[in-house]
Protein backbone atom coordinates (compact mmCIF):
# COMPACT_ATOMS: atom_id res chain seq x y z
CA UNK A 1 0.00 0.00 0.00
CA UNK A 2 1.18 3.40 -1.29
CA UNK A 3 2.10 5.55 2.72
CA UNK A 4 -0.63 8.35 2.33
CA UNK A 5 0.27 11.84 1.19
CA UNK A 6 1.34 14.11 3.98
CA UNK A 7 -0.82 17.57 4.46
CA UNK A 8 1.13 20.98 5.81
CA UNK A 9 3.77 22.84 4.58
CA UNK A 10 7.26 21.13 4.13
CA UNK A 11 10.23 21.66 6.95
CA UNK A 12 12.17 24.99 5.76
CA UNK A 13 15.80 24.33 4.53
CA UNK A 14 18.26 25.40 6.34
CA UNK A 15 20.46 28.10 4.64
CA UNK A 16 23.06 26.81 2.15
CA UNK A 17 26.19 28.94 2.61
CA UNK A 18 26.37 30.30 6.57
CA UNK A 19 26.75 33.95 7.03
CA UNK A 20 30.66 32.88 8.60
CA UNK A 21 31.55 33.27 5.20
CA UNK A 22 29.55 36.14 4.21
CA UNK A 23 31.85 37.42 7.45
CA UNK A 24 34.98 36.24 6.22
CA UNK A 25 34.85 37.12 2.62
CA UNK A 26 34.46 40.62 3.72
CA UNK A 27 36.92 40.59 6.02
CA UNK A 28 39.23 38.96 2.89
CA UNK A 29 38.63 41.61 1.19
CA UNK A 30 39.70 44.22 3.94
CA UNK A 31 42.77 43.01 4.52
CA UNK A 32 43.49 42.67 1.34
CA UNK A 33 43.27 46.57 0.69
CA UNK A 34 45.01 46.58 4.63
CA UNK A 35 48.05 44.81 2.54
CA UNK A 36 48.50 46.80 -0.83
CA UNK A 37 48.08 50.20 1.51
CA UNK A 38 51.13 48.89 3.45
CA UNK A 39 53.34 47.85 0.55
CA UNK A 40 53.06 51.35 -1.15
CA UNK A 41 55.56 53.29 0.25
CA UNK A 42 58.69 50.64 -0.60
CA UNK A 43 57.39 51.36 -4.16
CA UNK A 44 58.19 55.31 -3.42
CA UNK A 45 61.67 54.58 -1.91
CA UNK A 46 63.98 56.14 -4.78
CA UNK A 47 61.10 58.64 -6.09
CA UNK A 48 61.20 60.23 -3.21
CA UNK A 49 64.90 60.34 -3.21
CA UNK A 50 65.42 61.56 -5.85
CA UNK A 51 62.55 64.23 -6.01
CA UNK A 52 63.56 65.98 -2.75
CA UNK A 53 66.90 64.38 -1.57
CA UNK A 54 66.06 62.37 1.23
CA UNK A 55 68.33 60.09 2.23
CA UNK A 56 67.09 56.16 2.40
CA UNK A 57 67.50 56.17 6.25
CA UNK A 58 64.88 58.99 6.46
CA UNK A 59 62.50 57.49 4.28
CA UNK A 60 63.57 54.14 6.26
CA UNK A 61 62.30 56.15 9.54
CA UNK A 62 58.55 57.34 8.12
CA UNK A 63 57.93 53.13 7.38
CA UNK A 64 59.50 52.46 10.62
CA UNK A 65 57.19 55.03 12.57
CA UNK A 66 54.43 53.12 10.26
CA UNK A 67 54.92 49.38 11.22
CA UNK A 68 55.46 50.62 15.00
CA UNK A 69 52.02 52.26 15.16
CA UNK A 70 50.58 49.26 12.85
CA UNK A 71 51.62 46.65 15.90
CA UNK A 72 50.55 48.67 18.89
CA UNK A 73 47.62 49.40 17.58
CA UNK A 74 46.74 46.03 17.36
CA UNK A 75 45.97 44.85 20.91
CA UNK A 76 43.77 48.49 21.87
CA UNK A 77 42.05 47.61 18.51
CA UNK A 78 40.65 44.53 19.21
CA UNK A 79 39.38 45.58 22.44
CA UNK A 80 38.03 48.05 20.49
CA UNK A 81 36.28 45.97 18.44
CA UNK A 82 34.80 44.57 21.35
CA UNK A 83 34.06 47.28 22.96
CA UNK A 84 32.23 49.49 19.95
CA UNK A 85 31.65 46.50 17.37
CA UNK A 86 34.21 45.29 14.34
CA UNK A 87 32.07 47.72 11.66
CA UNK A 88 32.87 50.47 13.26
CA UNK A 89 36.32 50.27 13.93
CA UNK A 90 37.33 48.82 10.67
CA UNK A 91 35.27 51.94 8.49
CA UNK A 92 36.90 54.53 10.68
CA UNK A 93 41.12 52.73 10.27
CA UNK A 94 39.78 52.63 6.49
CA UNK A 95 38.76 56.14 6.44
CA UNK A 96 42.28 57.22 8.39
CA UNK A 97 44.34 55.11 5.70
CA UNK A 98 42.78 57.31 3.11
CA UNK A 99 42.75 60.71 4.49
CA UNK A 100 46.80 60.01 5.63
CA UNK A 101 47.66 58.42 1.89
CA UNK A 102 46.05 61.50 0.38
CA UNK A 103 47.23 64.32 2.23
CA UNK A 104 50.57 62.83 1.43
CA UNK A 105 50.40 64.14 -2.13
CA UNK A 106 51.07 68.10 -0.33
CA UNK A 107 53.75 66.78 1.63
CA UNK A 108 57.35 69.28 1.17
CA UNK A 109 59.08 68.03 4.18
CA UNK A 110 60.44 64.63 5.91
CA UNK A 111 58.02 65.10 9.13
CA UNK A 112 55.32 65.52 6.79
CA UNK A 113 56.05 62.06 5.21
CA UNK A 114 56.07 60.50 8.69
CA UNK A 115 52.73 62.08 9.57
CA UNK A 116 51.23 60.89 6.80
CA UNK A 117 52.18 57.57 6.27
CA UNK A 118 53.91 56.79 9.33
CA UNK A 119 51.58 57.87 12.43
CA UNK A 120 48.03 58.04 10.01
CA UNK A 121 47.98 54.94 8.08
CA UNK A 122 50.48 53.44 10.52
CA UNK A 123 47.13 53.46 12.83
CA UNK A 124 44.62 52.76 10.44
CA UNK A 125 46.23 49.65 9.02
CA UNK A 126 47.04 48.53 12.60
CA UNK A 127 43.71 48.68 13.40
CA UNK A 128 42.79 45.91 10.66
CA UNK A 129 45.74 44.26 11.57
CA UNK A 130 46.08 40.33 12.46
CA UNK A 131 43.62 40.82 15.75
CA UNK A 132 41.45 41.96 12.97
CA UNK A 133 41.23 38.24 11.58
CA UNK A 134 42.10 36.41 15.21
CA UNK A 135 38.92 38.34 16.45
CA UNK A 136 36.38 37.12 13.03
CA UNK A 137 37.71 33.54 13.42
CA UNK A 138 36.98 33.24 16.96
CA UNK A 139 33.57 34.66 16.94
CA UNK A 140 31.96 33.00 13.55
CA UNK A 141 34.09 29.43 13.64
CA UNK A 142 34.51 26.72 15.65
CA UNK A 143 35.40 24.15 12.78
CA UNK A 144 38.34 25.36 10.19
CA UNK A 145 39.59 28.43 12.23
CA UNK A 146 43.25 27.38 11.15
CA UNK A 147 42.19 26.96 7.79
CA UNK A 148 40.34 30.61 8.07
CA UNK A 149 43.13 32.15 9.92
CA UNK A 150 45.58 30.86 7.14
CA UNK A 151 43.13 32.38 4.37
CA UNK A 152 42.84 35.36 5.89
CA UNK A 153 46.67 35.25 7.15
CA UNK A 154 47.01 35.34 3.11
CA UNK A 155 45.60 37.65 2.27
CA UNK A 156 47.92 39.99 2.92
CA UNK A 157 50.00 38.41 0.41
CA UNK A 158 46.98 38.81 -2.31
CA UNK A 159 46.75 41.87 -1.82
CA UNK A 160 50.46 42.41 -2.90
CA UNK A 161 49.96 40.81 -6.03
CA UNK A 162 47.40 43.56 -7.46
CA UNK A 163 48.61 46.50 -5.55
CA UNK A 164 52.67 46.34 -6.02
CA UNK A 165 52.54 45.77 -9.73
CA UNK A 166 50.25 48.18 -10.27
CA UNK A 167 51.99 50.93 -8.14
CA UNK A 168 55.05 50.42 -9.59
CA UNK A 169 53.70 51.09 -12.77
CA UNK A 170 51.60 54.14 -11.83
CA UNK A 171 55.08 55.32 -10.27
CA UNK A 172 57.21 54.78 -13.01
CA UNK A 173 54.58 56.01 -15.56
CA UNK A 174 53.00 58.88 -13.61
CA UNK A 175 54.71 59.60 -10.36
CA UNK A 176 54.23 58.72 -6.43
CA UNK A 177 51.49 60.89 -6.55
CA UNK A 178 49.62 58.79 -8.77
CA UNK A 179 50.27 55.97 -6.36
CA UNK A 180 48.99 57.32 -3.15
CA UNK A 181 45.60 58.48 -4.79
CA UNK A 182 44.54 54.90 -6.06
CA UNK A 183 45.33 54.20 -2.11
CA UNK A 184 42.86 57.13 -1.11
CA UNK A 185 40.15 55.89 -3.16
CA UNK A 186 40.78 51.93 -2.97
CA UNK A 187 40.71 52.35 1.25
CA UNK A 188 37.44 54.31 0.81
CA UNK A 189 35.85 51.82 -1.16
CA UNK A 190 36.33 48.84 0.66
CA UNK A 191 34.49 50.64 3.01
CA UNK A 192 31.40 50.11 1.94
CA UNK A 193 30.63 46.64 1.85
CA UNK A 194 32.21 46.63 5.42
CA UNK A 195 29.16 48.62 6.05
CA UNK A 196 26.63 46.74 3.98
CA UNK A 197 27.55 43.12 5.15
CA UNK A 198 29.58 43.21 7.86
CA UNK A 199 27.62 41.68 11.16
CA UNK A 200 29.12 41.31 14.65
CA UNK A 201 28.51 38.21 15.89
CA UNK A 202 26.23 34.87 14.68
CA UNK A 203 24.06 35.63 17.53
CA UNK A 204 22.75 38.73 15.62
CA UNK A 205 21.50 36.84 13.29
CA UNK A 206 20.23 33.97 15.54
CA UNK A 207 23.29 31.57 13.92
CA UNK A 208 25.51 29.40 16.05
CA UNK A 209 29.52 29.93 14.88
CA UNK A 210 30.31 27.64 11.79
CA UNK A 211 30.89 24.34 13.28
CA UNK A 212 29.69 24.69 16.35
CA UNK A 213 27.37 22.74 18.15
CA UNK A 214 25.39 24.29 21.07
CA UNK A 215 25.07 27.95 22.21
CA UNK A 216 27.46 30.04 24.25
CA UNK A 217 27.03 32.54 26.25
CA UNK A 218 26.98 36.28 25.41
CA UNK A 219 30.07 37.94 26.24
CA UNK A 220 30.43 40.67 28.35
CA UNK A 221 30.65 43.77 26.66
CA UNK A 222 31.72 46.90 28.22
CA UNK A 223 34.62 48.93 30.73
CA UNK A 224 37.59 50.61 28.72
CA UNK A 225 39.47 49.27 26.22
CA UNK A 226 42.59 50.71 26.66
CA UNK A 227 42.56 49.12 30.74
CA UNK A 228 41.09 46.32 29.21
CA UNK A 229 44.14 45.37 26.78
CA UNK A 230 46.51 46.77 29.65
CA UNK A 231 45.05 44.47 31.67
CA UNK A 232 45.02 41.68 29.40
CA UNK A 233 48.62 42.34 28.82
CA UNK A 234 49.69 42.54 32.53
CA UNK A 235 48.46 39.30 33.11
CA UNK A 236 50.01 37.67 29.77
CA UNK A 237 53.29 38.62 30.74
CA UNK A 238 53.35 36.41 33.68
CA UNK A 239 53.18 33.39 31.30
CA UNK A 240 56.95 32.33 29.39
CA UNK A 241 54.76 30.94 26.50
CA UNK A 242 54.18 34.61 25.71
CA UNK A 243 57.72 36.22 25.79
CA UNK A 244 58.42 33.36 23.71
CA UNK A 245 55.60 33.71 20.71
CA UNK A 246 56.15 37.96 21.41
CA UNK A 247 60.25 36.93 21.18
CA UNK A 248 59.98 35.16 18.06
CA UNK A 249 57.18 36.40 16.24
CA UNK A 250 59.31 40.11 16.65
CA UNK A 251 62.00 37.80 14.86
CA UNK A 252 59.46 37.07 12.15
CA UNK A 253 58.54 40.93 11.20
CA UNK A 254 61.79 41.95 11.57
CA UNK A 255 62.76 39.24 8.58
CA UNK A 256 59.34 39.56 6.58
CA UNK A 257 58.28 43.09 6.64
CA UNK A 258 61.05 44.94 8.04
CA UNK A 259 63.40 43.65 5.87
CA UNK A 260 62.34 42.32 2.60
CA UNK A 261 58.50 44.03 2.56
CA UNK A 262 60.56 47.39 2.89
CA UNK A 263 63.91 47.03 1.22
CA UNK A 264 64.13 44.06 -1.40
CA UNK A 265 63.02 46.12 -4.12
CA UNK A 266 65.47 49.14 -3.69
CA UNK A 267 68.02 46.14 -3.03
CA UNK A 268 67.67 44.74 -6.43
CA UNK A 269 67.46 47.72 -8.32
CA UNK A 270 71.44 48.43 -6.55
CA UNK A 271 71.90 45.55 -8.39
CA UNK A 272 70.29 47.15 -11.83
CA UNK A 273 66.93 45.45 -11.82
CA UNK A 274 64.32 48.00 -12.85
CA UNK A 275 61.72 49.08 -10.18
CA UNK A 276 58.91 47.28 -12.14
CA UNK A 277 60.62 43.78 -12.45
CA UNK A 278 61.26 43.95 -8.37
CA UNK A 279 57.78 44.98 -7.62
CA UNK A 280 56.53 42.14 -9.93
CA UNK A 281 59.29 39.56 -8.14
CA UNK A 282 57.85 40.92 -4.64
CA UNK A 283 54.43 40.14 -5.46
CA UNK A 284 55.16 36.88 -6.45
CA UNK A 285 56.45 36.34 -3.10
CA UNK A 286 52.91 36.88 -2.54
CA UNK A 287 51.73 34.45 -4.91
CA UNK A 288 53.28 31.51 -2.73
CA UNK A 289 52.92 33.13 0.46
CA UNK A 290 48.92 32.26 -0.20
CA UNK A 291 50.03 28.78 -1.06
CA UNK A 292 52.05 28.81 1.83
CA UNK A 293 49.86 29.90 4.62
CA UNK A 294 46.76 28.58 3.57
CA UNK A 295 48.49 24.91 3.72
CA UNK A 296 50.13 26.46 7.13
CA UNK A 297 46.69 26.91 8.14
CA UNK A 298 45.57 22.98 7.30
CA UNK A 299 48.92 21.81 8.96
CA UNK A 300 48.01 24.11 11.98
CA UNK A 301 44.87 22.33 12.85
CA UNK A 302 47.02 18.56 11.89
CA UNK A 303 50.26 19.66 13.69
CA UNK A 304 51.75 21.04 16.32
CA UNK A 305 52.39 24.59 16.57
CA UNK A 306 55.58 24.84 18.32
CA UNK A 307 57.50 22.23 15.36
CA UNK A 308 55.73 24.13 12.30
CA UNK A 309 57.37 27.41 13.61
CA UNK A 310 60.38 25.64 14.39
CA UNK A 311 60.56 24.42 10.63
CA UNK A 312 59.49 28.05 9.36
CA UNK A 313 62.16 29.93 10.67
CA UNK A 314 64.72 27.50 10.15
CA UNK A 315 64.30 27.54 6.42
CA UNK A 316 63.43 31.07 6.31
CA UNK A 317 66.59 31.91 7.47
CA UNK A 318 68.44 29.39 4.88
CA UNK A 319 66.97 31.90 2.60
CA UNK A 320 68.17 34.76 3.87
CA UNK A 321 71.53 33.78 4.01
CA UNK A 322 71.76 32.70 0.46
CA UNK A 323 69.84 35.92 -1.16
CA UNK A 324 73.27 38.31 -1.49
CA UNK A 325 74.29 35.73 -3.78
CA UNK A 326 71.15 35.70 -5.68
CA UNK A 327 70.10 39.02 -6.58
CA UNK A 328 71.30 40.40 -10.46
CA UNK A 329 70.28 42.79 -13.13
CA UNK A 330 67.69 40.72 -14.53
CA UNK A 331 65.35 37.64 -13.91
CA UNK A 332 67.36 34.47 -13.65
CA UNK A 333 67.13 30.78 -11.87
CA UNK A 334 68.42 31.53 -8.68
CA UNK A 335 66.69 34.55 -7.65
CA UNK A 336 63.03 33.06 -8.97
CA UNK A 337 64.15 30.42 -6.86
CA UNK A 338 64.55 32.33 -3.74
CA UNK A 339 60.83 34.24 -4.72
CA UNK A 340 59.21 30.90 -4.33
CA UNK A 341 61.02 29.57 -1.73
CA UNK A 342 60.58 32.75 0.83
CA UNK A 343 57.04 32.79 -0.34
CA UNK A 344 56.31 29.82 0.80
CA UNK A 345 57.35 30.60 4.33
CA UNK A 346 56.57 34.77 3.76
CA UNK A 347 53.92 34.55 6.91
CA UNK A 348 53.78 30.70 7.50
CA UNK A 349 54.17 31.58 11.00
CA UNK A 350 50.83 32.96 11.50
CA UNK A 351 48.10 29.95 12.17
CA UNK A 352 50.41 28.16 14.81
CA UNK A 353 51.25 31.61 16.74
CA UNK A 354 47.30 32.25 16.38
CA UNK A 355 46.69 28.58 18.13
CA UNK A 356 49.04 28.88 20.29
CA UNK A 357 47.79 32.21 21.73
CA UNK A 358 44.51 30.65 21.80
CA UNK A 359 45.48 27.25 23.53
CA UNK A 360 47.39 29.53 26.24
CA UNK A 361 44.98 32.71 26.52
CA UNK A 362 41.85 31.31 25.34
CA UNK A 363 38.70 34.36 25.32
CA UNK A 364 41.21 37.19 25.31
CA UNK A 365 43.75 35.51 22.53
CA UNK A 366 42.90 37.99 20.07
CA UNK A 367 44.10 40.94 22.28
CA UNK A 368 47.31 38.76 22.94
CA UNK A 369 47.87 37.97 19.93
CA UNK A 370 47.58 41.75 19.11
CA UNK A 371 50.59 42.24 22.17
CA UNK A 372 52.22 39.33 19.98
CA UNK A 373 51.57 41.26 16.79
CA UNK A 374 53.02 44.59 18.37
CA UNK A 375 56.28 42.67 18.87
CA UNK A 376 56.39 41.59 15.30
CA UNK A 377 55.90 45.48 14.30
CA UNK A 378 58.35 46.26 16.82
CA UNK A 379 61.32 44.07 15.16
CA UNK A 380 60.01 44.87 11.87
CA UNK A 381 60.25 48.66 12.85
CA UNK A 382 63.94 48.32 14.15
CA UNK A 383 65.03 46.47 11.19
CA UNK A 384 63.18 48.64 8.44
CA UNK A 385 65.16 51.93 9.97
CA UNK A 386 68.70 49.90 10.34
CA UNK A 387 68.63 48.77 7.02
CA UNK A 388 67.86 51.95 5.49
CA UNK A 389 71.16 53.36 7.66
CA UNK A 390 73.22 50.80 6.76
CA UNK A 391 72.33 50.78 2.99
CA UNK A 392 73.43 54.58 3.59
CA UNK A 393 76.92 53.59 5.37
CA UNK A 394 77.57 50.87 3.34
CA UNK A 395 76.33 51.19 0.21
CA UNK A 396 74.68 47.83 -0.47
CA UNK A 397 72.26 45.24 2.19
CA UNK A 398 74.08 42.24 2.41
CA UNK A 399 75.24 43.12 6.22
CA UNK A 400 71.02 43.08 6.58
CA UNK A 401 70.47 39.99 4.63
CA UNK A 402 73.29 37.90 6.76
CA UNK A 403 72.06 39.75 10.03
CA UNK A 404 68.58 38.22 9.04
CA UNK A 405 69.09 34.96 9.15
CA UNK A 406 70.88 34.77 11.72
CA UNK A 407 67.90 36.12 13.81
CA UNK A 408 65.93 33.43 12.32
CA UNK A 409 68.55 30.79 14.23
CA UNK A 410 67.21 32.77 17.32
CA UNK A 411 63.92 32.35 16.44
CA UNK A 412 64.28 28.46 16.18
CA UNK A 413 66.12 28.64 19.62
CA UNK A 414 62.84 30.41 21.32
CA UNK A 415 60.78 27.86 19.56
CA UNK A 416 62.49 25.01 20.98
CA UNK A 417 61.95 26.34 23.91
CA UNK A 418 58.07 27.43 23.78
CA UNK A 419 57.94 22.99 23.20
CA UNK A 420 59.15 23.20 26.69
CA UNK A 421 57.01 25.82 28.30
CA UNK A 422 53.94 24.10 26.27
CA UNK A 423 54.81 20.42 27.88
CA UNK A 424 55.00 21.97 31.00
CA UNK A 425 51.83 23.38 33.21
CA UNK A 426 50.99 26.19 31.59
CA UNK A 427 48.37 29.31 33.40
CA UNK A 428 45.80 29.90 31.37
CA UNK A 429 44.89 33.38 31.27
CA UNK A 430 41.12 34.06 32.42
CA UNK A 431 38.99 36.11 30.16
CA UNK A 432 38.29 39.45 31.03
CA UNK A 433 35.74 40.30 28.61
Amino acid sequence: MAPAPTSGPLPARGPRLHYAWVVAAVSLLVLLGSAGFRSTPSLMMDALHTEFGWSMGTISAATSVNLTLYGLTAPFAAALMDRFGVRLVVVCALLTISVGSGLTMLMREPWQLMLCWGVLVGLGSGSMAGAFATTITGRWFRARQGLVTGALTAAGAAGNLVFLPLGAWLVEEHGWRSAVVVVSLAASAVAVPVLLLMRERPADLGLLPYGATEGEPAPAVGGRALARSLRVLREAARSRAFWLLAGSFAICGATTAGLVGTHFIPAAHDHGMPVTTAASLLALVGVFDVVGTIASGWFTDRFPAERLLIVYYALRGLSLFLLPQLFAGSLEPPILAFIVFYGLDWVATVPPTVALCRRHFGEDAPIVYGWALAGHQIGAAVVAGLAGFARDALGNYDLSWYAAGGLCAVAVLLCLALRTATAGPERTVPALS
